[in-house]
């Protein structure tokens, strides 16, 4: 495919057919997955009356993500990543339409939910393994930030349709369109996307434990992939505001939970805005170089809240950490999908994906008590000075990365 010349735009990327059936592909599973995060929520509640039972079916919606990442994603690598996508929808279908059925018990249902979850980072590492060879040169950082764009816009999506559609009808119900919403990805994917061979050619593969190690091996040995590696997990560690929302909230006397909500919106619309920007008007040539010093400029307006801001403030830092949060996960993620080859890609992009979802999944809980020591403001900029910190060496190492070999971090 031969790039498009001048500045590439949302229309040149969406003009490839592989890639229009890889985005409505994940924005269905998106979707009907926040969605169920919502039903599965008030089913456990009205079926066991425990906020201890729901709040672990929750998190059960995201705790099995770690195991998966480890466990299961050089999958994607070994067999046909279409077909990985495919039968990752497939089986999670048949899960969420068992946890339908009414009368099932809650040991079961925390099963299914868990099953189900487990699939989700194979799926993602398939996804993000397949991109590079869909989008060729400048298209390819900008397909990129339309995914980023549509999946923060389809998760909130998710959740107001949730709520509203959930007020109005029984959860199960939500429950069997989520298991289509994964059919119809299936189909998409069926039939808009062609067919490949494995990355790793048959001879050359390793044993199935032996895969799960050699991606580690391969990114931590590499100076440049490990940068990058930690890049994006760094950026885990920053929207520690989104866990800490509602005490952060009753700050400033937040009854009626509006104040927690737009503390919670400010992160997505921080990371639609950042994408748009970084892809219209930073010149492609320049956006490999960035990763290091976007993950230093991401930490600083954080800092800012040792000064205890008000709610408005508050909000404007939090959308400008966001955004450029996101920019620098975007490209840290695209110039490692780029970095690392194609037979261990999608391991590695696991990793990467594990050891994010693992950071914003801890922050919270250190955030939440270092706010019963402090006030939620300093928790928010201890934050922001740890990731400052831990971005300084980042910074100085992916420097001197894209100086020695600026051609291997570039799609070409």
């Amino acid at each position: 495919m031969t790039e498009a010349p001048g500045r590439v735009t949302f229309r040149d990327v969406f003009a490839v057919a592989e890639f229009r059936a890889l985005w409505f592909a994940e924005i269905f599973s998106i979707v009907g997955d926040q969605m169920a995060r919502v039903a599965l929520s008030v089913l456990v509640f009205k079926q066991t009356g425990s906020a201890t039972l729901t709040g672990l079916t929750y998190a059960l919606t995201f705790a099995p993500s770690l195991l998966g990442g480890i466990l299961l994603t050089g999958l994607a690598d070994r067999f046909s990543r279409r077909n990985v996508m495919i039968t990752a929808d497939l089986i999670r279908a048949a899960l969420i339409l068992l946890i339908a059925i009414p009368g099932i018990p809650f040991w079961l249902i925390g099963l299914l939910v868990a099953l189900a979850t487990l699939l989700n980072p194979l799926f993602k590492a398939s996804q993000l393994a397949t991109l590079p060879d869909i989008l060729k040169g400048d298209r390819f950082i900008t397909g990129m930030a339309i995914r980023n764009i549509t999946s923060q816009s389809a998760q909130l999506l998710g959740f107001a349709g949730g709520g509203v559609l959930i007020s109005q009808i029984d959860p199960r119900i939500a429950l069997v369109i989520d298991a289509a919403t994964f059919v119809l990805s299936a189909a998409i994917l069926r039939l808009g996307m062609r067919a490949r061979p494995a990355a790793a050619a048959k001879q050359d593969r390793p044993s199935f434990f032996g895969s799960i190690s050699q991606g580690s091996r391969l990114v931590f040995a590499d100076p440049g992939l490990r940068t990058l590696l930690l890049i994006t997990w760094l950026m885990g560690l920053l929207p520690v505001y989104e866990g800490i929302a509602a005490p952060y909230a009753s700050v400033f006397g937040d009854a009626s939970g509006t104040a927690t909500g737009l503390i919670l919106a400010s992160d997505p619309l921080g990371s639609v805005l950042g994408a748009f920007i970084f892809t219209r008007w930073v010149p492609a040539s320049v956006r490999p170089r960035l990763p290091g010093l976007l993950s230093l400029a991401a930490a600083v307006p954080l800092l800012l809240c040792f000064l205890q801001p008000g709610l408005v403030v508050s909000l404007v830092l939090f959308v400008l950490s966001g955004g450029i949060g996101t920019v620098a996960l975007m490209q840290a993620t695209a110039s490692l999908s780029l970095g690392v080859p194609d037979s261990s890609r999608a391991q590695a992009m696991g990793l990467s994906n594990t050891g994010l979802t693992t950071v914003l999944g801890v922050s919270p809980l250190i955030g939440g008590l270092l706010t019963d020591m402090t006030t939620p403001q300093t928790t928010v900029a201890a934050f922001g000075t740890a990731g400052l910190l831990a971005a300084i060496p980042l910074a100085i190492a992916w420097h001197r990365n894209i100086r020695k070999d600026p051609e291997r971090w570039v799609s070409q």
